[in-house]
């Protein structure tokens, strides 16, 4: 029987891995949720973290910031004020649509070239925008973390010393929680304590097929 050489037979592709989009709102626990996710073995590409990254880095960014929110966007040793460029954005809509379309695309492509690098058959890109932004439609699945609100606002009170009336504002520029559960694929309920909270977790993120 003749043997097949080597050049003649064609290599299997290798799989590529499933996107699932990882999402929460203020004091839902989604960072929490995501560090499990780690332990479990399974890659984590932090979105919103990266971004904090890449408006320092890329100078076509920094010009296209200062462009859009003034030379205030950057510090006197030339990193990003995020809590100047929040009380710009934070009650103008359109001037945050505007942002977000200058820092995504970075976002985008700076996750694509992540992607190449991961060998697992599941990976998760974190970002509180998935739904908002649409991004879920490019992910094999969604995945939510949800809490109660009055125990998302206790939370980011304790946690960041804020007031409720602070806590309370920046929910209600956030999308419903009751909209994201409808679109979401996986829900986790952070309502009780971690042990609960990583059961959920762990339950599901291996029952994703």
């Amino acid at each position: 029987m003749e043997e097949l050489h080597s050049e003649t037979q064609k290599a299997e592709p290798e799989p590529s891995p499933k996107i699932i989009g990882l999402t929460g709102g203020i004091g839902s626990g989604k960072t929490t949720v995501a560090h499990f996710i780690e332990e479990f073995g399974f890659p984590v590409y932090y979105s919103d973290d990266r971004a904090k990254t890449i408006v320092n880095d890329s100078e076509e960014l920094k010009i296209k910031i200062k462009g859009l929110l003034g030379e205030q966007a950057y510090d006197s040793n030339g990193l990003y004020d995020r809590k100047y460029v929040a009380e710009k954005v934070f009650n103008n809509k359109d001037l945050l649509h505007e942002l977000n379309e200058i820092i995504h695309p970075a976002v985008k492509i700076d996750f694509e070239e992540w992607l190449k690098k991961q060998t697992k058959y599941l990976v998760f890109k974190e970002t509180a925008l998935l739904f908002e932004l649409k991004l879920n439609r490019q992910c094999y699945k969604s995945l939510l973390v949800t809490a109660e609100d009055n125990i998302r606002t206790k939370r980011v009170m304790d946690r960041d010393g804020k007031t409720y009336r602070e806590v309370e504002s920046v929910m209600e520029k956030q999308m419903p929680e009751k909209d994201k559960i409808k679109l979401a694929d996986c829900i986790i309920y952070n309502n009780t304590n971690l042990e609960d909270l990583k059961e959920q977790t762990e339950r599901i993120v291996f029952s994703i097929e």
